[in-house]
């Protein structure tokens, strides 16, 4: 680890005809402007969350900022990014305890790769790439990346989602607004395949003019495996339209339907879970903004939340957040955030480890990034 960090500093402090020094793009693997050098960035969340009343270590439910009553790093990466007329490289590394939750199940050498991917254009004319490697996930409207959101911790959505992909990526523009994106994949957020069948998701991203994006993902896999050998068929689906991301008025929602199939005997069923919510951010001056969030989710057989005991009943939660955001440099933000859960189950724990149908969370969160 020190070996790795003095060299990203040497590289950093590097002469600029060594690198070239950008904003962050964590959200961004398929940047095609073209880069001669190498282009270095880096970004670092730094949280600390309260959930008040339960006394759990981490916030059930979530990979992102979930350390409870503890300051901590929620995600630090530096992205190394290269691009010439045919080829394309990228290189996340990421550590915090948003890494350590989410690649829990992932080997040892490959537990900090936020991406890693590499690209070949294969139509200099229509403009066509090839990706392949550890890929940014395109399911739902938020991504590990907080400062590039309305809000500062992410809605049930993104947390029970791919964050991240292994496979490879096809990218076909349809027209100057319309783009079509195929993946096969090793599954449902696998670098390490579960199985030996692969996945395919499908993406439609849909841009108008630079306030809107509309765009709707599929996934189809085999997701049996030693956790799950019941698990056969998952189909999923999202849609999510984001409005005006950088006005003085934004908004975003999101809805998504899967469908589990399972084996029993000789006989195969269909299992759902489902989910919508809304936010909305305004921007009371050019560094002073506030948001708001609503959201239901809905997994009543713990298809993809994995509950916290075996007797757990069924999840079903409606929360609402409120956040504030104060732009303290260009390059620095800081965030104060709370959200309250109301079950229909007693689903949480509370104080005396009694189980609860509710839960407060209350998250203050310093981001920089260059």
């Amino acid at each position: 680890m020190q070996r790795f960090i003095s060299l990203v500093l040497f590289l950093i402090i590097s002469h600029q005809s060594i690198a070239q020094l950008n904003d962050v793009a964590g959200t961004d693997s398929t940047f095609t402007k073209e880069i001669s050098k190498i282009e270095i960035s880096a970004y670092l969340d730094f949280y600390y969350g309260n959930t008040f009343n339960n006394q759990n270590e981490t916030v059930p439910y979530f990979v992102s900022s979930n350390s409870n009553n503890e300051f901590n790093v929620n995600l630090a990466i530096v992205d190394f990014k290269y691009a010439s007329k045919g080829i394309r490289l990228k290189f996340t590394p990421g550590f915090g305890t948003y890494m350590n939750a989410n690649y829990a199940n992932e080997p040892t050498t490959l537990k900090h790769l936020l991406e890693a991917s590499m690209g070949i254009r294969l139509s200099q004319k229509r403009d066509i790439w090839l990706d392949a490697g550890i890929l940014n996930s395109p399911y739902t409207n938020e991504t590990a990346i907080s400062r590039d959101h309305l809000m500062y911790t992410r809605s049930l959505a993104p947390e029970n989602v791919p964050y991240y992909l292994s496979g490879v990526k096809l990218t076909i523009p349809l027209s100057g607004k319309t783009t079509f994106y195929t993946y096969l994949i090793n599954g449902w957020q696998q670098i390490k395949d579960n199985n030996s069948g692969k996945s395919i998701g499908t993406q439609i991203e849909y841009k108008p003019n630079p306030k809107h994006t509309l765009n709707w993902n599929t996934y189809i896999g085999d997701e049996r495996s030693t956790f799950a050998p019941q698990y056969r068929t998952r189909y999923f689906s999202d849609i999510f339209y984001i409005y005006n991301p950088e006005g003085k008025l934004s908004l975003t929602s999101c809805i998504y339907l899967g469908n589990q199939q399972k084996l029993s005997g000789s006989t195969t069923s269909n299992h759902y879970w489902w989910q919508a919510n809304a936010i909305a951010r305004y921007k009371l001056t050019d560094r002073l903004a506030i948001s708001g969030r609503v959201e239901y989710f809905d997994d009543p057989e713990y298809l993809i939340i994995s509950p916290l005991s075996d007797s757990a009943p069924e999840f079903s939660v409606l929360s609402e957040s409120i956040s504030i955001s104060y732009k303290v440099h260009d390059n620095a933000m800081f965030r104060v955030e709370g959200r309250y859960f109301g079950a229909t189950d007693n689903i949480f724990t509370s104080n005396n480890n009694q189980p609860s149908s509710n839960m407060f969370w209350m998250v203050s969160n310093l981001t920089m990034w260059f």
